[in-house]
């Protein structure tokens, strides 16, 4: 094979990176090229492509009027990302998010506030949602330390139940940034009653936010990301209560909702992570179920149940409960290139308590 073949094969396997470019943002917004796949299992190679390019130039030459290889009938062929790809020119870079655009909900303070702020620590510019008119005084801290990052911290209000409005909203973004990089669906409300007390209005109001909110959320985003084909990623924030009855916690519905989340996330991963002929897709949706965690919502629990806090310390391996930054990595990961090959699925962050 020619050094000049060998250089244009690798050329064109770096057309699709990953990463947005300063021209044309193309590494997650732009079609990249359909290949035909290479030998070995991974995916397009440079000596795929060589194989492929110069076959085509054999067939010229001989004057066939025959039509030459055609590339495979999956789309999905040839777009994972090259060795190259995982190997940056900094530390982490997998975990780069400069140049892209993420909207995350429920962001005005707690676990929201905390992935907003990873994201933006990765380069990321954020938008968090919230139905509050101002965020939480913890959001102009968040501020202050986002100036000494490369990304943007910014605040909209908006309530995740009205759907047409956050539509827009998010449309809005993606329009002035001509792409949608990532969303973290983090809104949700918490109810203690038990099950013979649920009213069928309180129990509607709980699915409304937990369920039907992260949902239209989803859609709106996955919305904008085929729109632009952006090959972006949706994180939506269950719960361990999605897997287990969590013994002395009376929130029946919470419970449910979050296991309504988990379906969910595995049923957009199968509708929108195949690549389709036109380009767009490759969308991946993933789930994040935290243990007990110190949030405001929390902290009313706790002032509801005299001694649940102690009950939840006793019950993880840990012997502790979570702080909101501990769940930073996790969103980051799932929203960058270092989760390429994740979809449909749930990390699960509860310090050991579903383990035993």
């Amino acid at each position: 094979m020619s050094t000049k073949l060998m250089g244009l094969a690798q050329t064109a396997v770096r057309r699709y990176s990953g990463r947005p470019t300063a021209a044309t943002a193309a590494g997650l917004c732009a079609r990249p090229p359909i290949l035909q796949r290479g030998g070995g299992g991974g995916g397009a190679s440079a000596f795929g492509l060589a194989q492929q390019t110069r076959s085509i130039q054999e067939w010229q030459k001989k004057g066939s009027t025959a039509t030459p290889p055609s590339s495979r009938e999956n789309p999905a062929i040839g777009i994972a990302p090259s060795r190259e790809e995982h190997i940056g020119n900094r530390r982490f870079a997998d975990f780069d998010l400069e140049g892209r655009v993420c909207i995350v909900t429920g962001g005005a303070r707690g676990l929201g506030l905390a992935l907003a702020e990873g994201l933006v620590e990765a380069g990321a510019n954020v938008y968090c949602f919230d139905r509050e008119e101002q965020p939480h005084e913890d959001y102009d801290e968040a501020m202050r330390r986002a100036d000494k990052w490369g990304g943007t911290l910014n605040y909209r209000q908006q309530d995740v139940v009205d759907v047409a409005a956050l539509d827009a909203a998010i449309a809005s973004i993606a329009a002035k940034h001509q792409r949608l990089d990532g969303v973290v669906a983090a809104a949700g409300i918490q109810q203690l009653t038990p099950a013979l007390e649920y009213t069928a209005a309180d129990a509607a109001r709980m699915l409304e936010i937990n369920y039907t909110g992260v949902m239209m959320t989803a859609t709106a985003a996955a919305r904008q990301m085929f729109r632009y084909k952006c090959r972006g990623s949706i994180c939506l924030i269950a719960s361990m209560s999605g897997l287990v009855a969590n013994k002395g916690l009376l929130s029946p519905v919470y419970n449910s909702s979050k296991a309504a989340v988990l379906q969910l996330a595995r049923c957009l991963a199968m509708e929108w992570s195949p690549v389709r002929p036109d380009g767009t897709g490759g969308i991946r949706v993933n789930c994040i179920s935290p243990g007990h965690i110190v949030t405001p919502m929390v902290e009313k629990n706790f002032e509801e149940v005299p001694g649940l806090r102690e009950t939840w310390e006793a019950e993880n391996m840990m012997g502790r409960l979570a702080e909101t930054t501990e769940f930073k990595g996790a969103a980051l990961f799932l929203l960058s290139n270092a989760s390429s090959f994740m979809t449909g699925n749930n990390l699960v962050m509860d310090g050991g308590h579903t383990a035993w």
